[in-house]
């Protein structure tokens, strides 16, 4: 294991291609990367949950365990929040909500170029990096500790992705204030902005767990202006 380096990070690459593995390896370690490497989903998995990385970049189809089960695990079974950039051969959308749906952050499209998976690992280290306030966020029945990260929803505790978590974060300290796609995005990835597709998806599997098992949205879309968390009920009937 080499030594963590604050100024670039500690990355796990979980790639069974040797000639992306080195490609990717020897691209990030003269940048001032550290890489530590493993060609299989068991033994990806068993790094990433024995050891603090900043970014778990991960291929979708491992030998041993598929990455998918591997982000799986180490969201579900591990409670890691470490970033996780997926690599996928697959440029559907559906493939791409199944891998932020696992707990994936990001997702890159083989074949890629390999400073564009640099640009995306610095925004997310900058991102996890950030310091964390102290802070319990509440809109209708909804309570976010950004301490803790824990989030409930009448009284019922909820499990999202890192990404997910800081989307309810600038939803939830703006609410009811509309905010922009723009400055959603510009808040999460910095200036390396994501496709079209990472934004709407991550806000799909919001609504799919923070909305859909209620029996009111928080979350809405306004046409043409951006995202806004509100109970609107509330603001309805305190209107009438």
């Amino acid at each position: 294991m080499n030594a963590r380096d604050e100024q670039s990070g500690l990355i796990l690459l979980v790639e069974d291609n040797r000639q992306i593995a080195e490609m990717v390896g020897e691209h990030l370690e003269r940048r001032g990367y550290s890489v530590d490497y493993a060609a299989d989903g068991v033994s990806g998995l068993h790094l990433a949950v024995s050891n603090s990385y900043d970014v778990v970049v991960l291929d979708l189809m491992l030998p041993g365990l598929e990455g998918l089960d591997v982000c799986r695990k180490l969201r579900k079974e591990a409670k890691k929040s470490t970033p996780v950039l997926m690599l996928t051969a697959h440029d559907t959308l559906d493939d791409k909500l199944i891998g932020l749906e696992a707990g994936a952050d990001d997702y890159l499209v083989k074949p890629f170029e390999v400073r564009e998976l640099e640009a995306r690992l610095r925004a997310l280290i900058r991102r996890d990096r950030r310091q964390v306030s102290t802070e319990i966020l509440t809109v209708g029945d909804m309570t976010l500790d950004t301490a803790t990260l824990r989030l409930t929803r009448a009284g019922k505790e909820l499990t999202v992705s890192p990404i997910g978590l800081k989307l309810l974060g600038i939803l939830m300290r703006e609410s009811p204030r509309v905010v922009s796609r723009r400055d959603i995005e510009r808040e999460i990835w910095g200036d390396t902005l994501p496709d079209s597709d990472t934004l709407r998806s991550h806000l799909y599997n919001l609504r799919r767990i923070i909305d859909k098992p209620f029996n009111h949205p928080l979350l809405h879309t306004v046409h043409s202006s951006g995202y806004r968390l509100a109970d609107v009920e509330t603001e309805v009937a305190a209107a009438t």
